[in-house]
């Protein structure tokens, strides 16, 4: 099976099976019978995608019910830090977060379940992300935590002072004083 168990329960890396020749290569960047097959049966109802340079550091996003949110996360060009964090205060790794490189050239996937929050930050000159939904967005719903929060301990992969966010993002919670739901 080209998934791999991260250490937060449901969080999950897709590696798929790439078949390259002197034409390139192709691979099945989604199948939803192999997706259940390894225990992921969320259904994908909104395509996301985002251009970004250098520093961009989006996060860290969630929505709570009835519109949370599980996605599948990947990179089409460059390469980005992906750093999710359990939310699911019933889970014994609440509060955990797990980051993976995710690029064009590996062309890994992560799946992150309902429950997590998200975000990612640009490694390389600019990268473009792509992201598949189980849920639409909805602004009365949404959440986030602060990218820098101390409790957190996430290691970006940056200096502080590269991180470019969104005003939106700088003026967010901190973990414990995040919407719940």
């Amino acid at each position: 099976m080209p998934f791999i168990d991260t250490p937060l329960p449901g969080l999950k890396i897709f590696k798929p099976k790439i078949w390259e020749d002197s034409r390139g290569y192709f691979f099945e960047a989604f199948n939803q019978k192999e997706f259940e097959t390894a225990g992921i049966a969320a259904r994908f109802v909104q395509d996301n995608q985002a251009r970004s340079t250098f520093g961009v550091l989006r996060g860290l996003h969630y929505q709570v019910a009835p519109f949370a949110q599980a996605k599948l996360v990947r990179v089409l060009e460059g390469e980005v830090l992906d750093v999710a964090v359990d939310l699911r205060e019933d889970s014994s790794t609440y509060g955990q977060s797990y980051s993976v490189r995710l690029s064009a050239e590996n062309k890994w996937q992560l799946f992150v379940p309902r429950g997590f929050a998200h975000g990612y930050v640009v490694l390389s000159e600019s990268a473009e992300f792509f992201y598949k939904c189980d849920n639409f967005y909805s602004k009365e719903h949404e959440g986030g935590i602060r990218f820098d929060d101390p409790s957190l301990n996430i290691d970006w992969e940056i200096r502080p002072e590269q991180a470019m966010l969104s005003e939106k993002d700088l003026l967010l919670p901190e973990f414990g004083e995040h919407r719940r739901g």
